[in-house]
Formats: structure tokens, sequence, C-alpha cells
């Protein structure tokens, strides 16, 4: 029996699941944003994801439709589920994953451990939250913010003001997210994938390094995580998985505090960056699995190829010339890492791609694969 997958959005990870649907024989069909975005070679349309006429034209002929972001609005999501199109994830998982605010007060009334936080009107709320949390803090706008965007650490009431003026601007009610500002020693991200009939496998625990709020490295496992903290992550991202009824590949980014607790930083509906090391280093990659949850078939094993992988995402990309132009200079000085490509122009702190090594000793995996990251840079 054929399947056939659509993919609402262009980008990379829409691009990282043509591969294992060309593998396992599905058909995977992308409503990309425009004409040469990363997924070109699989887009078979091209329309705006808020257009909701555009999105039904879309999924009339597929058997489920599911995403490469979740900035899909809510009216459009329902407007596929009355015409009878089954999404993964679906409208109701994605409004916790779209809004933080909603995230928060799902996530706190589940029991879940979530940084100290508030929804905040205005200024003076902003100053009372401070004035109970040290005088430091973190506001983020409750939609849109990814790759450190919409995140803003504030000492003073007024260093949001702009932010309030803004949403205000967008008809919303003028509320932002504000959280303790964490003490931690890390960042961790938990990749597990569910199916809708209940199955849930999980990845190996990894710690994630970001520069200037972007993910520039992970490394799976995660170093030095006790039993404990790994049977605590999984535990974590089992629940919010199990009782949001997520189905597809869910990522939980948590921070392990300075007194060794973990907390819920965010959480992504869909293939993350954190799980791109599958490709190369698990049995089952974070994009064939999501294919096979979200068609409620039966998930693959996830175990690692290797004791130690690293990936390095490529930040902003050559300032002269493409990445395939050095490709051949790097496959002669690593010929163990693994490249992958985004097919986009290069523009500063803009993922274009990135590296995974693997191997026996942690510290000659990440020496190679920041080697071959070199090659791209500059």
């Amino acid at each position: 029996m054929a399947h056939s997958i659509g993919v609402i959005g262009g980008g990379q990870l829409a691009r990282m699941m043509v591969p294992p649907a060309v593998h396992l024989g599905f058909d995977l069909r992308v409503l990309a944003e425009a004409e040469g975005t990363s997924a070109r070679l699989a887009a078979t349309a091209v329309g705006d994801h808020h257009d909701a006429r555009a999105v039904l034209d879309f999924a009339r002929d597929v058997d489920v439709v599911t995403f490469d972001h979740e900035h899909v609005p809510q009216e459009v999501l329902r407007a596929l589920v009355e015409a009878g199109v089954a999404v993964h994830p679906s409208p109701g998982a994605l409004a916790v994953a779209q809004d933080k605010i909603v995230m928060r007060e799902r996530l706190t009334a589940l029991g879940l451990p979530v940084p100290q936080w508030a929804a905040v009107h205005d200024s003076a709320e902003l100053g009372a939250f401070l004035e109970g949390h040290g005088g430091r803090a973190v506001v983020k706008t409750p939609r849109g913010g990814y790759d450190g965007k919409g995140v803003r650490v504030v000492r003073a009431a007024d260093e949001a003001d702009d932010w309030f003026a803004v949403v205000a601007e967008h008809g919303a009610d003028a509320v932002l997210l504000v959280e303790e500002l964490v003490e931690f020693r890390r960042e961790l991200s938990q990749l597990v994938a569910r199916r809708p009939s209940g199955e849930i496998a999980a990845w190996p625990l990894v710690e994630t390094v970001q520069r200037d709020g972007v993910c520039a490295e992970v490394t799976a496992p995660a170093p030095g995580a006790s039993d404990a903290l790994v049977r605590e992550a999984e535990a974590i991202a089992r629940s919010v998985a199990e009782q949001l009824e997520v189905t597809g590949v869910l990522a939980v980014e948590l921070f392990e505090t300075a007194d060794g607790r973990l907390l819920i930083n965010e959480l992504a509906m869909r293939p993350h960056n954190t799980g791109h090391w599958t490709i190369d280093g698990a049995v089952t990659s974070q994009f064939e699995q999501h294919l096979r949850a979200v068609l409620d078939l039966p998930l693959g094993e996830t175990t690692a190829h290797r004791p130690w992988s690293v990936m390095v995402n490529v930040l902003g990309g050559p300032s002269e010339g493409t990445m395939g132009e050095r490709l051949a200079a790097l496959m002669a000085d690593q010929p163990g890492a693994k490249v992958h490509d985004y097919g986009k122009d290069p523009r500063p702190g803009r993922k274009v791609g990135h590296v995974t090594t693997t191997g026996d000793d942690l510290d000659d995996v990440t020496a190679r694969a920041r080697a071959a990251v070199r090659f791209f840079e500059g």
C-alpha cells in the first residue's frame, strides 16, 4: 500500500524528510512558501500556509498532513480537520507549541517541571516579577520566537516597553511571558516519537551548546549524565508526549540546573535541530521516525551506531562562494565527516547546513566535527 504525506513548509526539515521517504517508498509532497526553498526537490506546490484554501487544495490527495514548522494558524488547522484530513501533530497539541504562555500553563497544570513564570501585561507587572526574582529575568514574546529571536534578558521593567507596544499593535493582548533567569549547568534535549496508537520511542539524551541563542553543537549521548538523570529526562518527554497526545517527533529542551534539577525550557513538535545527529548516528533517524509516526506505522530502533556522535551546525556559511565549492577539500581532510548542505544562500547566523562525526573517543569525534565545519567558515 502506498503512503502519501503532505508537509507544510519548505525548509531544511522537510528537505531531510525526503531521503527516508524515498527509501521507504512513501510519496512525500511539500507545500513550500516560495520557489527555491530548501525542500525544493519535493516541493509539489507553492502556497501561503495562512491561506486555508491553498492548504486544503494541497492536502486533498494525501493520507496525512504534517509540518516543517509550527506556524500554521489554528483556523487553518481546524479547517483541515473539519475537511476530514488527518493532521499530525493535531491542532490541540500544536497550540501548546505555538504559544509559550499556553505551553507554560499546560505544563504547569500537568505538574511538569518548568521555570517560575508569569504572564505580564505592562511594565508594572514585569517590575513586580523582577523584584521577586533577584532583579533579573527572561522576557519572551509568546509567539513566533525561535533561534534566540523573541528572547531578552532584562534587569529593569522598562526594558520590555517596546515589546509591549509591538504585541499590542498586532491586535493581541499586550502580554509577554517572563521567567526566572535559571542558573543552569548545561542545556539538554530529549527527543521522543509517538504514533497515534500510543507507541513511543526515545533517543539518547543529548547535550546542546547555544551561541547567540542558536544551537551550535550537539553531543550524543550527553556526557557524564547519570542513569537517574537520563531516566528523568525520558520520563518527562514521555509524559509530555502522552498527556498532550503529541504525534510525530517531539523535542523537549531542558535546563540541567546547578542543583541537579531538570526544567523544561521549550517544546518542538516536529523534527528538531538537536536530533540531526540521528541521521548518521542512530539506527532510525528522527526524520524516518517522524514519517513512520504520523502514518501510525511501527516505530524504528533508536540506539546509536557508535558510542559518540557530534553534530555541528554550519552557521552563516562561506563569505565567498558556496559550500559545494569547498566540499572536496573537506572530504579530503575529514573523510569520516558526514556533510548536510541545506541548499540555502549564506547569511550571517543562518543555519545553512551541518556536519556529523561519530566514533569511540569523544575528544577525537568533537575535534573532527569542528575541523570539518571550519572549511565552510570565512
